[in-house]
């Protein structure tokens, strides 16, 4: 599982720095979140394959989180994309988006499906064999909602010396891999357990932002491996963030400790600020095992 941010500051564009945006790769899946203003140019920067992105998740309708979809959509349709493209975001989010296409004349060559959102309880938006996505409700000026994504791990390794040992042939191999028992010419059965390995523990990362704190989302991201959470201002600047609905990187900290989570990701950092490495020196007085974001910065989530 690789994180690659592509841009982390709070509300608007600047030369040094980007709004939200994200590549999650997991299972050989790679989701975006968010897009802003620049996403296309970061994706670029980082060597992300535009024809692998089928899936976008938009947490909610300001403008430094999705002003960059329907640009990116666009370049999609001059790339001459054929692979369907899902979004998944607030209700609200289809209309702008095909009003946009149509008063500039521009139609995809491509399926573009929306999954829209209202629901202000937890819901899984999209599974498939590997990795299930759901919604975590987040309290925000707008409605918003943050993303949880898990990897299903059901899959065990193929023991290769003991599948030699006992001639088994390679087409039982899946069967194998999935939990089953083998039955020999001979009658004998031997056991999923000696021919397999545990598989891998399955990883998580949960995204939540733009929120102000709320410990209404802990169950939801009990325990995972990494937590993206929102730290827009210091604490210097609580008042702010209670006006704005958003959180410090001091509250973000104690969300992680209450939720047990492994690591927690700092970003949406307000440009007022000169070094990022203030966020990480409060929330550590809380919670140890702090990330910063950047823009460009890669985490491989082991």
């Amino acid at each position: 599982m690789k994180l690659t941010i592509l841009g982390c500051y709070a509300a608007t564009p600047r030369t040094i720095s980007n709004p939200t945006s994200q590549v999650l790769e997991i299972k050989n899946r790679v989701f975006l979140i968010d897009c802003a203003e620049g996403t296309q140019v970061q994706l670029r920067k980082s060597k992300v394959k535009f024809s692998k992105i089928n899936h976008i998740f938009i947490s909610h309708l300001h403008g430094d989180h999705f002003y960059g979809l329907v640009g990116l959509i666009s370049t999609f349709m001059l790339l001459n994309r054929e692979s369907d493209l899902t979004v998944y975001g607030p209700k609200g989010i289809k209309e702008i988006i095909l009003l946009q296409l149509r008063a500039s004349g521009s139609y995809t060559g491509y399926n573009l499906y929306f999954h829209e959102l209202e629901s202000n309880e937890s819901e899984t938006i999209f599974e498939d064999d590997r990795v299930v996505v759901k919604t975590i409700p987040l309290n925000h000026r707008i409605y918003t909602n943050g993303f949880l994504f898990q990897e299903k791990n059901i899959e065990r390794k193929l023991n290769v010396e003991a599948v030699e040992n006992y001639e088994i042939d390679k087409v039982y191999f899946n069967k194998i891999k999935y939990g089953g028992d083998i039955t020999l010419d001979n009658g004998t059965i031997i056991p999923n357990s000696e021919l397999t390995f545990d598989p891998q523990v399955a990883k998580s990362y949960a995204f939540c932002s733009d929120t102000m704190y709320d410990e209404s989302i802990i169950p939801l991201i009990e325990n995972v491996d990494y937590l993206y959470h929102e730290s827009t201002f210091l604490e210097s600047e609580a008042h702010l963030s209670e006006r704005t609905m958003h959180s410090t990187a001091k509250q973000a900290a104690t969300i992680a400790l209450k939720a047990k989570v492994k690591h927690l990701i700092l970003g949406h950092y307000s440009t007022r600020y000169g070094n990022i490495e203030y966020f990480k020196t409060e929330a550590q007085t809380i919670f140890p095992n702090v990330l910063l974001a950047d823009d460009g910065r890669e985490f491989e989530m082991e």
